[in-house]
This record gives structure tokens, C-alpha cells and sequence, in this order.
């Protein structure tokens, strides 16, 4: 069970999470709702048994590059900690229980379950043929606010929509942070990704345009959501402050010539940043 968890990389959930619970209590609040434990529960398994099937994915497509990368090379599936057929098999099995729990939230999520199976499972190909695999996994994670309003509304709007944007524009400016450490092991692998299409200089400064235009967003998201709940209070705006200043941290942390604070910045600022943000929204809108 360990390595399993160590293979999917669960506590990196901390990134999408809160902003799949945040889109559901502005669900509840939008549509005047009453609070469903059943449904949250529901909703929380499929951000598990999603996230869980796309990492297993990715780490068995890329276990033949992982073996050959000195970064990578004790990743489970390559130190055969874990088979490849025992990993495929995992993935089978949370794709299956993520659409089987969508069946049971509502229609409309159970019909396009498939579609986002397709989008985070098939980022893993992309890498293969594309420098845009970054805003690929960005729209993977932007899915779950999008989703969670689903499950509690079962109709599309505007601002979850705005947070999948934003969430798209975050993440794939923190993956192109994280993909500076292998710039050469990509060109010489025939592997596509930012740096190593527009080297590390031009990918940080990318990273750093996609994160102004994320922050931009944000604040608009929550100054929207002030036009739409005229009853919350300020706690979202400091939850807003403070995603962008750790936003912008983050940058502060990583040094072309020094990368060795990549994992605090793509860890610890990301997952605190979601947190903090994430907390500030939901506490608004229950007091």
C-alpha cells in the first residue's frame, strides 16, 4: 500500500483538491442547496480514484524513460518495486471505480466521465510529440472545480469555469518550473516539453507570464464572486493575496543556476498556496 501511495504520489492531491470543494460549496450556495455528506463523499472519490488512474498511467508510460534517468531511476515501476502489469492493472481498476462513482452523483458527470478520463490519462502521451504537454496536465487539474459544480448543480456556469481556466494557467506554470531540471535529458531523449524546446531562461520567463496572468484571474474570479454573493465577507480576498504572493514566491525560490529548491517550490508553495486560498473561499461562504 505504501509504495502504491508513493507510485500516484498521493499526498500531491493537495494541489486540485481544495479547489474541487471550494466549486462544491459555491455549488451549494448558487443553487441554495442543502449540504450532502453523501455527495461530497462521492465527490472526493472520484478526485481519488482520477487522480490515482492518471499517475499510475504516467508512471508506467514513462517507466523506459524513468529507467534512464538518474532523477527517476528509483521510481517504483523502474527499481521494480512494482510490476508494470500490476500497474496497468491499478489503472484499470480506478478508471473503472472513477465512472462507476460518477454514475451514481448524476447524469451529466457520468456522460463525460469518459472524456476526462481521456484528458489525464492521454497527457501522458503528450510529452511524446508536443512542448504544449505542460497546459495539457494543467487542463487535467483544472477539471475539478469544473466537476465538482457539476456534481452538485448538474449544469455548466461561468465561475467554476474561470477556476478551471485559472487552475490550468497555475499548473502548467508550476510543471514548467519542475521540468527545468531535465532541459537536457529531453533534447537528447527526443522528449518535448518547454525548457527543453525554448531552454531554461525563455521557460522561466513563460512560467512567469502564465503565473501574472493566473494571478489576474484570481483576483477577477473573487472580485466576481463578490457581484454574485454580495454576503461574503474579505477572507477570500486575503485567501487571493496570499495564492499569489506564494505564487510569485516560488520564482524567488528557483535559481536557473541553482535548482536544487525546485521540490520545495513545486510542493510546499503550490500545496500551501492551494490550501490557504481554498480554506479562505470556503470559510467565506459558510459564515
Amino acid at each position: 500500500m505504501k509504495s502504491y501511495f508513493s507510485l500516484i504520489k498521493f499526498a500531491h492531491t493537495v494541489f486540485a483538491l481544495p479547489f474541487a470543494l471550494l466549486a462544491f460549496f459555491l455549488g451549494l450556495k448558487l443553487d441554495h442547496s442543502v449540504f450532502s455528506l453523501t455527495l461530497i463523499g462521492l465527490i472526493l472519490l472520484c478526485m481519488i480514484f482520477a487522480r490515482s488512474a492518471a499517475m499510475a498511467f504516467n508512471r508506467y508510460i514513462d517507466r523506459g524513460y524513468d529507467a534512464i534517468n538518474a532523477r527517476t531511476l528509483g521510481r517504483e515501476i523502474p527499481s521494480g518495486i512494482i510490476k508494470p502489469s500490476s500497474a496497468i492493472l491499478f489503472v484499470a481498476l480506478m478508471s473503472v471505480a472513477f465512472m462507476f462513482t460518477t454514475f451514481w452523483i448524476n447524469p451529466l458527470c457520468f456522460y463525460l466521465s469518459p472524456i476526462a478520463l481521456l484528458v489525464i490519462l492521454g497527457y501522458s502521451y503528450t510529452k511524446r510529440f508536443t512542448w504544449l504537454c505542460h497546459f495539457v496536465l494543467g487542463i487535467g487539474l483544472g477539471l475539478a472545480p469544473v466537476g465538482a459544480f457539476l456534481a452538485v448543480t448538474g449544469r455548466f456556469h461561468f465561475l467554476p469555469i474561470l477556476y478551471g481556466i485559472m487552475v490550468m494557467l497555475w499548473v502548467s506554470g508550476f510543471d514548467i518550473i519542475y521540468a527545468l531540471q531535465d532541459e537536457e535529458f529531453d533534447k537528447i531523449n527526443g522528449l518535448h516539453s518547454i525548457p527543453g524546446r525554448f531552454g531554461n531562461k525563455t521557460a522561466n520567463q513563460i512560467s512567469i507570464a502564465l503565473h501574472f496572468v493566473c494571478a489576474g484571474i484570481l483576483f477577477f474570479i473573487t472580485w466576481y464572486q463578490n457581484q454574485l454573493f454580495p454576503s461574503l465577507g474579505f477572507l477570500h480576498w486575503i485567501g487571493a493575496i496570499g495564492f499569489a504572493s506564494l505564487l510569485f514566491w516560488q520564482h524567488h525560490l528557483v535559481k536557473l543556476n541553482d535548482l536544487s529548491k525546485i521540490n520545495q517550490a513545486f510542493f510546499e508553495t503550490n500545496g500551501i498556496a492551494s490550501i490557504l486560498f481554498g480554506s479562505a473561499v470556503i470559510i467565506d461562504v459558510l459564515m
